[in-house]
């Protein structure tokens, strides 16, 4: 998750007063209708409740990747699980492909699959394994979590490789994750035409009136961005990332003001198989504090985004969310 830009703030302020959507008619993907994993996908968004993970084992340090494995991911899991029946994973590599076979030893619902390097072909061939392995639970795969943003890449690359990458798996609903203001760019328009759905990233924590403004602004935030953002796509849009970081303080980021905004947002954004929204994040990332970005220096809020701390205990948001029944 990155820092949002000045273009970010804009956008977003016009988005919060209902500004309309940037286009006439809203783009579908070519594909949605025919990728037998989106009526899962579907079925999970109006039915389930997403989270946004990455295994507490993986950390990266100084560039450098450590490993998880599945003992460490099914502690994970293990406590999510009673609250969360659903996944959005940011990467395959270091481990993170057995997401999926651990998740179905533990009656998940559903996962979405992340990709982090898009062109990293052996990281794909994992993703797609994991897919193949599960072809009930794993309803879509991401390509990327914010390389548009970060410069990486282009939309219409962007596009090219979601086309190629169905090639070899016409059964998966294919996508990548961005802010949501870049789909409302002209250049966004390939994607668009070529995504089965959406994930964005809807972050009202970085507009400059978020401090002082309540729960309940912050969560009507949400729903507006949503509202412009159907309009523009015509497929199923989840948001994957939202929420308040817990510290520091001194930035107005607090665990009672991150309970305080889900239930907002819960009560104002009831989910539905077109649009719903994942909780951001599972576990708090201290190492994240000194990642990279896009913005220079260290940025405080970035390891406490987590409903779990560090060590896997709930704070008062988790604990909030209801408890989910066994499928």
């Amino acid at each position: 998750m990155c820092r949002r830009s000045l273009l970010l703030t804009v956008f977003a302020l016009l988005c919060a007063f209902d500004a309309p959507g940037g286009y006439a008619a809203p783009r579908c993907g070519r594909h949605a209708a025919a990728a037998p994993s989106l009526r899962l996908l579907e079925a999970a968004m109006a039915q389930g409740r997403f989270i946004a993970y990455q295994p507490t084992q993986i950390q990266v340090v100084a560039g450098r990747a450590s490993r998880a494995d599945a003992a460490g991911i099914r502690a994970d899991l293990q406590v999510l699980r009673p609250r969360f029946d659903a996944l959005i994973t940011y990467g395959a590599g270091n481990g993170a492909d057995q997401v999926a076979d651990v998740a179905a030893q533990l009656g998940f619902r559903a996962v979405i699959l992340g990709v982090w390097s898009i062109d990293d072909e052996a990281e794909i061939a994992l993703a797609l394994a994991a897919a193949a392995r599960h072809p009930q639970l794993v309803v879509g795969l991401s390509l990327g979590n914010e390389r548009v943003f970060a410069g990486v890449t282009d939309f219409p690359a962007l596009a090219a490789r979601i086309e190629r990458l169905r090639q070899r798996a016409p059964q998966l609903a294919l996508t990548t994750t961005e802010p949501f203001h870049l789909f409302a760019q002209d250049a966004a328009a390939p994607l668009l035409a070529t995504a089965d759905f959406l994930l964005v990233n809807v972050h009202p924590v970085f507009q400059p009136w978020f401090a002082g403004a309540p729960d309940a602004d912050a969560a009507r935030f949400v729903v507006n961005v949503m509202n412009d953002v159907v309009a523009q796509y015509c497929g199923p849009v989840l948001v994957k990332e939202t929420g308040v970081p817990t510290a520091p303080a001194a930035l107005g980021f607090t665990a009672a003001r991150q309970a305080g905004f889900y239930r907002a947002l819960r009560s104002q954004f009831p989910p539905t198989g077109r649009r719903a929204f994942a909780y951001f994040s599972a576990f708090d990332a201290p190492w994240r504090v000194n990642d990279a970005h896009p913005s220079p220096g260290a940025q405080p809020q970035e390891g406490s985004w987590g409903l779990f701390d560090a060590d896997r205990r709930p704070k008062p948001a988790a604990r909030d969310v209801p408890l989910r029944t066994a499928r």
